[in-house]
């Protein structure tokens, strides 16, 4: 009888929910109206919001997500009427009647959590000062009162008034902007409707650099006025991967204008906000750093989201492949474009050697898995899509994309959907496929290679490479060398020296380090572990190869092997900072402090300045990389731990973990933990909150 009662309870609590979920489901946002002024100084945002929706069936309640929010003024229609908040949402009691249009008015304030950044502010250097948000789902509910539901797609007009010295950059064309004293105002304005996680804007100094893509429509690029030098390499072949895009999908980009704009202390590499992608400022590099790390493959990856993402919307998470998968792989396409297709096979071959690894470890995942890893749904997403132009023939395939886009624009889909639309213009049946690709567990790998096989001879000839050093018994150097002259393709010989750098033949070492390709001298050097004497001249090179990764693989293996010659390769990068991280610049100070006869009067000089590194105002990739070297080889003082402690609350995940395991490394010593305590009075609560859980 006990079961009986809670089997009740909980039927009558499922109902609740149920008729909830329904009465939600009978209003129809369509337009919502914004206009938000955010605080620097107090980190807090405060706005007006007013939408409009129709009623489907009548109700006696509307909601909407709203975390820890104040509100000052709720009407509808202009007039007051019950309403109740909680930390998540606020929801408003009237009955509403089928058929009518709605309008409802939120005034309100909140200091996100999340959500809504505020970078730079109250430091010395006013350069790095920013404000952006990532919604990343349905996190904007942290600024603005929205939808925590992809399915909700409304017509989005944002107005932001902040200080006129800064520039603002949001979803949108930009439609007026006026001046009051020292603010400004900036108006944006939507044609179309998209999913909330999806509206976003910057607030920075930057300049622009504006182009017109094939189609005439406005392109947008982004820069801070200090990196007008690098505006041509960050942004390669940009108006070209935006042409290529839009004819290979075979349907007009959506929208009205695209931005692209670099972040500091970005969360992930890129987000596609609707017209607005924000990505990390780590990609704006010299000539020097795109040979290592460049934009190419995330600029593809954020503007094919504008189709496949912000166009049409996965329904729920189990449906993520159609985002992920399909950026990753039209990305791979672009890339195909403007950088060859040797790239684009050997591309494909990397990425099937990741899921064949994962499927060794038995941890193969499905792609209609919502909780499925990065690896699957971008990689094995990709991975699906190739396979499926192999199936259907590359016409029917783009046929079936550009049916599935033109039928669910604006809307939501499943991965019926898709496969729907590909079966229509192939008039092949996907019920094998589906069970192969998406919903299996493993990497078909061996089909893989198949398909590799069929599409590159290189790869073709590094099987057979891999199939002749396991079976024949014949020396592995003679065998690498009779391939090795007779290949063509550097992507295969690179990933020779990848895989068999031991079996190396001199001749063949000599071929390498006597060339002039940046990426195979690379390769040869990231897997020579230890150098030998010989070694040691011909390396001696590479300390002015064109790859700051060269250069502080070198400068540190040199350093380590040769140290006779310390002093003469530290005094050769003395001027070198390397990526936006300045790599080889930490790196070089660490080595110089701890070389006893360089430079010895600018020891205390080099210290000070290593010590700096680890600022509030630095990369937070800059500042990790400092504390990495200050723990392992001298100490950490005092304004050290302060931005130590600073960090433990660091809106990038991977930084502030990093950071906390070095609190708790370093708790283990007296003299830190002492430190540490006396630093308290220093810092706020909040920042204080981790550290005095571990003492």
């Amino acid at each position: 009888m006990i079961f009986f009662r809670y089997f009740i309870l909980f039927l009558i609590c499922m109902q609740c929910f149920v008729l909830q979920a329904q009465e939600q489901q009978s209003v129809d946002f369509l337009t919502a109206n914004i206009d938000v002024q955010p605080n620097e100084q107090s980190k807090k945002i405060s706005g007006t919001v007013t939408y409009t929706f129709n009623v489907l069936a009548t109700i006696d309640s509307v909601f909407l997500d709203a975390k820890k929010m104040d509100f000052t003024t709720v009407l509808l229609n202009n007039k007051r009427l019950k309403y109740k908040v909680d930390e998540n949402r606020i929801t408003i009691y009237k009955k509403l009647k089928k058929g009518k249009k709605y309008n409802l008015k939120l005034t309100y304030q909140a200091q996100p959590k999340q959500t809504l950044y505020f970078v730079g502010w109250n430091k010395k250097d006013d350069k790095n000062n920013q404000i952006w948000t990532q919604g990343q789902g349905k996190y904007t509910s942290h600024w603005l009162p929205s939808f925590d539901d992809m399915n909700e797609k409304v017509i989005f007009n944002l107005t932001i008034t902040f200080n006129k010295n800064y520039q603002v950059i949001a979803n949108g064309k930009l439609k007026t902007t006026s001046v009051k004293d020292n603010l400004k105002e900036w108006e944006f304005r939507m044609k179309n409707p998209m999913s909330s996680y999806l509206l976003a804007f910057v607030i920075g100094n930057y300049s622009v650099h504006k182009e017109v893509s094939a189609s005439g429509v406005p392109l947008e690029l982004y820069y801070y006025p200090k990196d007008s030098a690098k505006v041509e390499t960050t942004y390669k072949y940009s108006k070209a991967i935006f042409n290529f895009l839009e004819a290979e999908i075979g349907v007009a980009y959506p929208w009205q204008v695209y931005k692209q704009i670099p972040v500091r202390d970005f969360l992930y590499a890129g987000m596609e906000n609707t017209t607005t992608t924000i990505f990390s400022d780590a990609y704006v590099v010299d000539s020097l750093a795109y040979n290592d790390t460049n934009y190419v493959n995330v600029n593809a990856h954020e503007l094919a989201h504008q189709w496949f993402g912000d166009l049409v919307t996965e329904v729920s998470s189990n449906h993520h492949w159609l985002h992920e998968g399909f950026a990753t792989y039209y990305a791979y396409l672009a890339e195909k474009e403007v950088l060859g297709e040797e790239h684009f096979n050997w591309k494909l071959f990397a990425t099937a050697l990741q899921l064949d690894k994962v499927n060794q470890k038995n941890k193969g995942e499905a792609l209609t898995n919502p909780k499925a890893s990065s690896l699957t749904f971008y990689e094995k997403g990709a991975w699906a899509l190739h396979a499926l132009v192999d199936l259907v023939g590359k016409n029917a395939f783009k046929e079936g994309v550009k049916n599935y886009l033109e039928k669910h624009k604006y809307k939501n889909v499943t991965v019926a959907d898709f496969l729907f639309s590909i079966e229509q213009a192939s008039g092949i049946n996907l019920q094998d496929y589906n069970s192969t690709w998406l919903t299996a567990k493993n990497f078909p790998t061996t089909k893989a290679k198949e398909i590799l096989k069929k599409s590159s001879s290189s790869i073709t000839t590094f099987y057979k490479l891999q199939k002749e050093l396991t079976v024949s018994k014949e020396q592995n150097s003679i065998i690498i060398d009779r391939y090795w002259n007779k290949a063509t393709s550097n992507q295969l010989k690179k990933y020779i020296v990848e895989f068999y750098s031991k079996s190396l033949s001199n001749a063949v070492k000599n071929g390498i380090l006597k060339s002039n390709d940046v990426k195979l001298r690379q390769k040869l050097l990231l897997n020579t572990q230890k150098f030998t004497l010989e070694d040691i001249a011909y390396f001696e090179s590479f300390l002015t190869d064109k790859s700051y990764t060269t250069v502080e693989n070198a400068l540190y293996k040199l350093w380590i092997y040769n140290p006779d010659k310390r002093a003469v390769y530290l005094e050769e990068t003395k001027d070198i900072l390397g990526f936006s991280n300045k790599n080889v610049r930490l790196l070089w100070l660490s080595l110089a402090i701890m070389t006893k006869e360089y430079n010895v009067a600018l020891k205390n000089d080099y210290l000070k300045e290593l010590r700096n590194y680890t600022s509030e105002k630095e990369y937070f990739e800059t500042r990790q990389l400092a504390f990495s070297y200050l723990n392992d080889l001298f100490y950490l003082d005092e304004t050290n731990l302060v931005d130590l402690i600073h960090a433990t609350n660091h809106p990038v995940w991977q930084f502030k973990s990093y950071a906390r395991n070095l609190v708790n490394d370093i708790l283990e010593k007296k003299e830190y933990k002492k430190m540490l305590l006396k630093l308290e009075p220093q810092v706020s609560k909040e920042d204080f909150k981790y550290i005095k859980s571990r003492l």
